[in-house]
């Protein structure tokens, strides 16, 4: 088996390993600026005070997500590269899968955080904010557009370290099969 995995990391498609190794390194920029735009995003109100990400549970839980995919994706980069990690094509799939699920449930805390700041809930008497802080609340949509875009990249890095995984066994006998090994 470890033989057969071997052998399927030296055939694997330059073009794949290209597309890999650019996902990750495009995750790496696009985090960055997710993290940046987060974090000095602040507006203050005459009338309000000040808004700041910090107030916000959803946008910290972001900013620890994208960190956490900014830095896996440049060790994962690089250890793409490593014969001696490449032959372990189950660790890039459970870990891909691991951090596209956060980034999954950061993108939708930060979401509920816009939709209330534009919406409001008025069955709770919530106004909504963005009329206030519209500068605040740009800034969160393009952060949250950046790292939906890091999300996408995830995606796609899941279903290739998925192909990978399962392309190492063989496929499941057919039922016809099946009965002519019993004759």
């Amino acid at each position: 088996m470890s033989s057969d995995i071997a052998d399927s990391s030296n055939n694997q498609k330059p073009v794949l390993k290209l597309l890999d190794s650019s996902l990750r390194l495009s995750v790496i920029p696009l985090s960055v600026a997710t993290i940046w735009l987060t974090v000095t995003n602040k507006e203050d109100n005459s009338i309000y005070g000040e808004v700041q990400f910090s107030n916000l549970m959803g946008l910290k839980y972001m900013v620890f997500i994208s960190a956490i995919s900014a830095g896996y994706a440049l060790v994962a980069a690089v250890a793409s590269w490593l014969r001696c990690l490449v032959t372990k094509a189950w660790l890039f799939f459970v870990s891909d899968q691991i951090v596209a699920y956060l980034m999954v449930t950061s993108g939708a805390a930060v979401m509920e955080i816009l939709y209330l700041a534009y919406n409001g809930d008025h069955k709770i008497t919530w106004s909504e904010a963005c009329s206030s802080y519209g500068k605040f609340c740009n800034k969160m949509k393009v952060a949250l557009i950046l790292h939906a875009l890091a999300l996408c990249c995830f995606i796609v890095l899941a279903v290739i370290s998925a192909y990978r995984v399962f392309s190492l066994f063989e496929p499941p006998l057919s039922s016809k099969e099946v009965e002519e090994e019993r004759t």
